[in-house]
């Protein structure tokens, strides 16, 4: 199943002069992975103390552009530059579902959003990484099947805050949006644990 993910090849090329110029700098690649979750927390954080405000909403979707982009580039600067580390693997996974709690959490304290189903899609997300990183504990790659992977996240939310930001009133339209985003997420978790399964039986 196609998703968003399937354009980080691309991504990845634009941005490869940038970890290039970094990794000569004498930059981490670890620096930039909390680079970019101290930044996710900062948007968080600016929702959280204005939830009645258009602005923290209508930034969103660059501070999540932003963050795919450090995500890539961080990965450029371990594969390609010899920074790839234990501790890098697990700050990456880390830094991962604690952003992207930071990030969408702080959506429920808006009126009229549905808050319970904000935190359920946060919670389903978060399974959904995990279980994509159970990959390597069987010995294979991580699993980045869709169709709710993080870029995909990204845009979903990117797109509800961006909507409530320019005066769509929450209301039925985001309480259904968000179910479609719980569904897409459960099945992200079954493909991918399909998929590892699948995979842990192949000789």
């Amino acid at each position: 199943m196609a998703t968003i993910y399937d354009l980080k090849p691309r991504f990845q090329a634009l941005l490869r002069p940038v970890a290039a110029s970094l990794a000569r700098a004498g930059v981490s690649a670890n620096a930039v992975t909390v680079a970019a979750l101290i930044m996710s927390m900062a948007q968080g954080a600016w929702i959280a103390l204005m939830p009645a405000s258009s602005w923290p909403l209508l930034f969103l979707p660059v501070t999540l552009f932003l963050r795919m982009a450090l995500n890539a580039i961080d990965g450029i600067m371990a594969k390609e530059h010899g920074q790839a580390s234990a501790s890098g693997a697990v700050l990456n996974e880390l830094s991962d579902v604690v952003a992207d709690a930071a990030l969408y959490l702080p959506l429920a304290l808006i009126a009229g959003i549905n808050a319970p189903l904000i935190v359920g899609v946060v919670v389903l997300s978060i399974i959904a990484e995990m279980t994509g990183a159970l990959g390597p504990m069987l010995g294979m790659q991580r699993c980045y099947l869709g169709p709710l992977g993080k870029s995909d996240r990204a845009l979903a939310f990117g797109l509800l805050a961006l909507l409530i930001g320019v005066g769509v009133t929450p209301g039925v339209w985001s309480t259904l949006f968000l179910l479609a985003l719980a569904g897409l997420a459960t099945l992200t978790i079954i493909n991918r644990a399909r998929r590892i399964v699948a995979e842990a039986k192949t000789p």
